[in-house]
This record gives structure tokens, sequence and C-alpha cells, in this order.
């Protein structure tokens, strides 16, 4: 899948600030190996980094577009370093002091499984935090599914819908707990105001546009029109269940899971 570093960062001020509510959660001092595992543009990496000055921090992407910005973000932190992996087979060389994961684990799947393995990577006493989109019942997500199996779309973009790719809280907690000293759960919903766009799109599609839609464009590839209007119809639906606000922002409501739990036994 093609990420676009600066269509994601569009949004930076939206995505960053469940990071920053996940890293204020994480109680660990001074660790010596701080993993931040689908870390795409670098900018959660530089946050681990300065937050933990003394720690070796390594940021973990399997898009190259993603890691070239990151690396460039990076350049002045002598404790950053960065490698190309696919997250589902990232397996450390040894136990980290704390893996981090802010809006990545989503992609993969088998939670069940992979949960599991991830706490048995951290070393006892560190810490795995976790922050994934818990929206996929949301009409902006309902609407791609809805848009990529009906009419036109069907033959050609309905094999890309998948069910929900995140469990419930209390799912998590149950895989975590044998393998953890704690374990803590919530939920969180940000009522996020997007602002109007100088480019007259609704500020929900542009949002969606640079993550959940990705798979959906990159089916259709270099076919223009056919993106245009599987885009329009996305468009409609959107603009029915988002109205704009009288200046022409759109109120987005986003409900996301987060997890922190220490590795070890109870």
């Amino acid at each position: 899948m093609s990420w676009d570093p600066q269509q994601y960062l569009e949004f930076e001020d939206h995505r960053l600030r469940p990071a920053i509510d996940l890293l204020a959660r994480v109680a660990a001092d001074g660790p010596r190996a701080v993993v931040d595992l689908g870390c795409g543009a670098g900018n959660v990496t530089r946050l681990l980094a300065r937050r933990w000055p003394g720690a070796s921090v390594v940021g973990v992407d399997n898009s190259q577009p993603m890691l070239s910005k990151a690396r460039a973000l990076a350049s002045d932190l002598a404790n950053v370093r960065f490698e190309a992996c696919d997250l589902a087979a990232w397996s450390p060389d040894g136990a980290i002091d704390v893996v981090y994961s802010n809006a990545a684990l989503h992609w993969l799947p088998d939670h069940a499984s992979l949960f599991p393995r991830l706490a048995r990577a951290v070393a006892d006493g560190g810490v795995l935090a976790v922050q994934m989109p818990r929206n996929f019942d949301a009409p902006s997500h309902v609407a791609v599914a809805e848009v990529a199996t009906t009419g036109r779309w069907r033959a050609r973009l309905a094999s890309l819908v998948r069910p929900a790719p995140v469990a419930g809280p209390e799912a998590y907690l149950r895989w975590l707990a044998p393998h953890c000293a704690a374990v803590d759960i919530w939920e969180t919903s940000y009522l996020q105001r997007l602002a109007p766009r100088d480019d007259g799109e609704h500020p929900v599609v542009a949002f969606v546009s640079g993550t959940w839609l990705l798979p959906f464009f990159e089916r259709l590839g270099d076919d223009g029109e056919a993106r245009r209007d599987f885009l329009g119809d996305y468009r409609e639906r959107i603009a029915r269940a988002y109205p704009r606000e009288a200046d022409g922002s759109s109120l987005f409501p986003f409900r996301r899971l987060f997890v922190v739990a220490v590795a070890g036994s109870r």
C-alpha cells in the first residue's frame, strides 16, 4: 500500500493528539531499548526520543516514502534510527523495554495472536503501549464499504472490504492478561473539528483519503476517471452524514482504543 507522508501529515494535529495521550500513560523510567512500531513519518518517534534521550529508539515501518520522511525529520537526533520491515514479521533480537505503536496495528490481522506475541517481546517490567482507531462503525468508514460493494464498484473493489479490524476492549484484556503483570485499556472519543479546505473538498473525505481509502485508490491504480467517480459516490454519503458547519468546517467524532500493558507475571 502506497502511503503519502504529506497527505497523512495534513491532519497532523488530530493524528498526533492520541499519540501524546498514549505516551503520557507510559510509566517507564530509563528504558534502554524503545521501538516505535509502525512509525510512519517519524513525528511520534521524535517524541519518544525526546522523552527518553538515553534510550536507543528504533522506528519500524514498511513504507519507504514514510521512512524517508522520518529519517529527514530525525536527522538531528543521535539516538534514533529507522528500519524497513513488515510489521507482521517484526521480531526483535532481544527484549525491548518499550514497544510503542500509534495507529498502525489495525492494519494487521489476528490480534488474538499478535498482541500476546508483542507482549512476549517486551522485557519484564517493560511496557507495550498501543493506540488504534476503533471508528469502523462510523459513517466515514461504513460508507467506504457501501460504495465498494454496490453498483459498478462491486466487481472491482468488494474484495477489499473487510470486517472491523479492532476488537472490543475486553478482548485485548483477555488476550494480554496471561502475559502481563498489569493491563490498562480504555477508549476515548475525540470530537475533531476539521477545518474548511482551500480546495473545497469535504474535510472528512480528505481525512479518510489519507488512510482507510488508500487500498481502494491503489486498486483503481492510474484510472483517474474511476478514482474521481468513486470519490464522488463516497463524497455524497459523507456530505449527508457530516454536514458542514457555518464556517465550512466539519465535526468528525473519532473513537480510539488505548492499551498500556506491563510485561511480566502477576
